[in-house]
């Protein structure tokens, strides 16, 4: 999600007006996943046969308290940093070169708090996210406000919702000056009730490529077959 200095996406900039820039890409999704934050952290080692092994999962800020009904952003990190990410992926031998959870959330106009814990794993063809939803709406019904190739399906036998969307590429100084925003790289995502009843939230799975590519559709529900249903309370949902 992040390279150090400035990332292609984002707008170029001299030196000497920026410095030395941190950008983040974000999902924008009316689910209202939020935006992930990630933190650079270096190429993983191989082992001992020369299989990679994947980034170890570092945590953000936790900017609220968690609930034993939550999943939280390291143990969503947990569940989509597995060893066989890039086999998933179709990129076999590539190595998660960043692994990141945060439980971030943000703040309705009418004051209520929605937890949105998310994680995210980088590699050089693709970007997985993985993130919770907490806002107690139902998935089903939910195709029309995102976009007009959404569709509205089942999965893992749960209301879902496969949609595109697209990254945003974000620039800012280091003093909080001058930030400029503008769209990034397409991106295919799922959203899936957090129960199969659709009682409210949801879990949200997003890809993007590295190299601006529209995500193979197929590669995404392959991802997210194999990793949700790892995620702590899949089964028993909210």
């Amino acid at each position: 999600m992040t390279e150090q200095g400035q990332n292609a996406n984002a707008p170029a900039r001299g030196p000497s007006a920026w410095g030395q820039a941190a950008t983040a890409l974000a999902l924008v999704g009316a689910l209202g996943i939020g935006l992930w934050t990630v933190q650079q952290t270096s190429s993983s080692s191989s082992a001992s046969d020369g299989t990679p092994s994947p980034a170890g999962c570092s945590s953000g800020e936790t900017s609220q308290e968690t609930s034993s009904r939550r999943v939280t952003g390291t143990q969503l990190c947990e569940a989509l940093n597995r060893s066989d990410l890039a086999e998933l992926l179709g990129t076999p031998g590539q190595s998660a070169k960043t692994a990141n959870g945060s439980d971030g959330s943000f703040r309705t106009g009418s004051g209520k708090e929605i937890a949105t814990p998310s994680a995210q794993v980088e590699f050089d063809t693709y970007t997985v996210t993985l993130a919770a939803t907490y806002d107690r709406l139902p998935v089903a019904g939910s195709a029309g406000l995102l976009g007009p190739d959404a569709r509205q399906r089942t999965f893992l036998g749960r209301p879902a919702v496969l949609y595109s969307s697209r990254t945003i590429s974000l620039s800012f100084r280091l003093d909080g000056g001058g930030s400029r925003s503008e769209p990034g790289v397409p991106a295919r995502v799922v959203s899936v009730a957090q129960d199969a009843a659709d009682s409210g939230g949801s879990f949200e799975m997003s890809l993007w490529r590295t190299d601006g590519g529209v995500p193979d559709e197929a590669v995404l529900l392959r991802v997210a077959e194999t990793v949700l249903p790892t995620v702590p309370r899949w089964t028993g949902g909210t």
